[in-house]
């Protein structure tokens, strides 16, 4: 019953002074209505960014690297063990780059539960012959199934269809910057020489585009059996086992793991692309900075409300303890005003928050280096909605506090004698 009047005297006071309440509850609503927006919007785009990394490297790449000659010849013959050798710029020796023993550590990976799915790749350095012109690039060797459903193949090839490159023979999937030097297109043959020599004609079935124009301008696909007959190699050939993992933060770990047991390397993505991770890390913490600031700043607002709204009320503050209520009730009259702003601020700017991300999710965004992107990245998490409204309860919580403690202790004799 007490607590029923308490909140009916702050429901009077908030009434009372409407436009102020009006002005703090439209601070709060912006500012959780600008956190939501901003912080959907920059995952979005964080998503999107290191989507065009992420999605396509696998979590652990096993390769033979080229290494150089530990030792020259010289140096295992035991009469000149303690001799001074002149011997400089060590070659690297005759490493071979295809996977030994592929085949078992493909059925080894494919067996252990950590591991989502793995593919095989190839990969070849050879000259699109344009006319009397060499155009260095590089061929790899995919299967085709495997790398849509692990690496979002298919969504990166704006014309044709990866599948081609199994149903048709002696075919190739360009990258958009390389087929537009080449003046190619679907259905057309072109030709290519290996570093050794030999000439191949391929028949083009696609037009990849990865956003990268660097790639884009040299990277080519085609299946597994057509670049082991064009660099004149057995069907075990293989360069390159591509792993995805269920977990990706276990990547380091398993790829040590892997190193040691099939006598290879093994790179993780970590390593290998630890810039995108810590450029994502940035920009979060700066949209979470940002947001949160808004958040403070509505509080003070709220602060300096309440403060000038006891200063008004002072008279009706006295009368309250006149007539029996205690400091502590004239305390909660003040937190009910202050939770009611942040509550009511705090759910509208939610709704808010979300029609705008919903807005800027259909805003058109076309560009070139993004096919398959058409309109800004959105990310609706609810996680961002759970920590606007939690952030809005403490911000007026605190932000009303303050004033309320003040209010409790005012002396009721010297605001009457004053009058």
């Amino acid at each position: 019953m007490r607590r029923k009047l308490l909140i009916d005297i702050a429901q009077s006071l908030l009434l009372a002074r409407w436009k102020q309440t009006l002005v703090a509850a439209v601070g709060v609503t912006f500012s959780i209505t600008m956190f939501i927006a901003l912080l959907s919007f920059m995952s979005g785009m964080n998503d999107l960014l290191d989507g065009l990394i992420v999605n396509r490297v696998p979590h652990i790449r096993i390769y033979n690297d080229i290494k150089p000659t530990i030792k020259q010849p010289i140096k295992l013959d035991s009469n000149y063990f303690n001799a001074h050798h002149f011997i400089s710029s060590i070659k690297s020796d005759g490493t071979r780059l295809s996977i030994y023993n592929s085949k078992a550590i493909i059925e080894m990976i494919a067996k252990d539960k950590r591991v989502l799915g793995l593919s095989q790749k190839i990969g070849a350095q050879v000259f699109f012959n344009d006319g009397n012109i060499d155009i260095t690039g590089t061929i790899s060797g995919i299967n085709p199934m495997e790398e849509s459903r692990l690496f979002h193949f298919d969504e990166y090839i704006i014309n044709g269809k990866s599948q081609d490159l199994t149903n048709v023979n002696n075919s190739i999937i360009l990258g958009k910057g390389l087929s537009a030097k080449l003046l190619s297109n679907i259905g057309d043959v072109i030709q290519i020489t290996t570093s050794k020599g030999a000439r191949f004609q391929l028949k083009v079935v696609g037009i990849y585009q990865s956003g990268l124009r660097d790639i884009d301008n040299v990277q080519s696909f085609a299946s597994l059996s057509t670049v082991q007959k064009i660099i004149s190699q057995p069907s075990n050939y293989i360069t390159d086992i591509q792993i995805k993992l269920k977990d990706i933060k276990q990547a380091p770990m398993i790829a040590k793991e892997y190193q040691q047991l099939f006598e290879t390397d093994a790179e993780d993505i970590q390593t290998a692309n630890a810039q995108f991770e810590t450029g994502s890390s940035i920009r979060t913490l700066i949209s979470y900075s940002v947001g949160i600031t808004l958040l403070i700043v509505a509080g003070f607002g709220i602060y300096n409300i309440l403060n000038m709204m006891i200063f008004e009320k002072m008279d009706t503050i006295a009368i309250l303890k006149a007539t029996g209520f205690s400091g502590n009730d004239v305390k909660n009259v003040f937190m009910y005003i202050a939770i009611s702003i942040g509550i009511f601020g705090g759910l509208l700017g939610l709704l808010l928050g979300f029609g705008l991300s919903t807005v800027i999710d259909q805003i058109p965004f076309n560009t070139a280096a993004l096919p398959t992107i058409h309109t800004y990245p959105i990310n609706y998490n609810p996680k961002f909605y759970f920590i606007g409204i939690v952030f809005s309860f403490f911000t007026t919580y605190f932000a009303g506090w303050f004033p309320a403690r003040k209010a409790s202790k005012i002396d009721p004799v010297i605001i009457i004698r004053g009058k």
